[in-house]
């Protein structure tokens, strides 16, 4: 495959989910405004920018539907959902001929009702619902990856795809866990009572596992069993081990065999060491050490996981194509 296709297929991904999550996240907090305090508020507003990664453009100055329209529409932001939406929508343009009509339609449509007229200035605080205007975001979003997977043929690009989408969902869900470090080391197996139970139910709905995580564990949500869940569970789709085991048999399908697999032991052995930190650690041993340094690892190495992606597929040299 085309390094620049492999490129665009792989940001498109990545900009689709990271647009579903920052809709989420607004979409939880709005809906928590139900119940809570001037001080909760401040608190669960600016936690929710420290798990978008603490943007520089953005600033919480009290108004949740003010920060919601920044947030949405603000070009200046290249985090903001209109600017992620814009940029999947722009690399699926470049690899057309790659993707499949249904997947270009549906990006193409979310992109086109994003940007009508009358979702300019203002369009979240006079929208009648805001949650509204977000759901149907996460909807397109979820058609969109639906289509994705029924319609694209499984083969090196829909690889590539899989690779975006799940370093994406492992990163951010790392994030948004520390985002809640100072609560999940103070008394991890505590009863959770009042506000402090829609604060981890929010949580829960922020990854969109609080119905699987009551599956497993039922209605009692205490700190330790909510990291567990989106840390190690191995069957949770935004859990942080599923994502990077899915991402781990999508590069293996991308490196076959012979002189790829080979060229690729840096990855093999960094995407190891990843795995064998969320397989082989018990919560305990999680809970009882550094939580925030295990969590900003988990990102380091997603990041030094991106920088070899690169090298190997995409920014490659001539010689090491030659090579093999």
């Amino acid at each position: 495959m085309l390094s620049r296709v492999a490129d665009s297929l792989y940001w498109m991904s990545r900009y689709i989910e990271r647009a579903e999550h920052a809709t989420r996240l607004l979409d939880v907090n709005l809906n928590l405004m139900l119940d809570e305090s001037a001080t909760s508020s401040d608190q669960r507003w600016q936690r929710m920018l420290i798990a978008l990664g603490r943007p520089r453009e953005i600033r919480w100055a009290g108004d949740p539907y003010a920060l919601t329209q920044a947030l949405f529409f603000n070009a200046d932001y290249p985090g903001s959902i209109l600017s992620c939406i814009t940029a999947s929508r722009e690399n699926a343009r470049h690899v057309r001929e790659q993707i499949s009509t249904e997947q270009w339609q549906r990006l193409n449509s979310l992109y086109l009702r994003l940007t009508r007229p009358d979702m300019g200035s203002d369009s979240i605080a006079n929208y009648a619902q805001p949650q509204d205007a977000l759901a149907q975001v996460m909807n397109a979003v979820h058609q969109f990856q639906g289509v994705s997977d029924s319609t694209m043929s499984h083969g090196e690009g829909w690889q590539f795809i899989q690779v975006g989408r799940y370093i994406e969902r492992a990163s951010a869900t790392a994030l948004l866990l520390e985002a809640y470090h100072d609560d999940l080391w103070a008394f991890p197996d505590r009863i959770l009572e009042g506000n402090e139970y829609l604060e981890w139910m929010g949580l829960l709905r922020c990854a969109t596992a609080f119905e699987a995580y009551c599956k497993v564990y039922t209605a009692d949500v205490t700190p330790d069993r909510v990291l567990e869940f989106l840390l190690l569970d191995e069957e949770f789709p935004h859990s942080v081990r599923f994502s990077i085991d899915t991402m781990q048999h999508a590069l293996d399908a991308i490196e076959g065999g012979g002189e790829g697999r080979s060229r690729a032991e840096p990855l093999r052995r960094l995407m190891g060491r990843v795995q064998s930190s969320l397989r082989y650690s018990s919560i305990e041993e999680i809970v009882a050490g550094d939580i925030v340094g295990y969590l900003r690892d988990i990102q380091r190495q997603c990041g030094a996981i991106h920088n070899i992606i690169y090298q190997l597929y995409i920014d490659y040299s001539i010689q090491a194509a030659l090579a093999g």
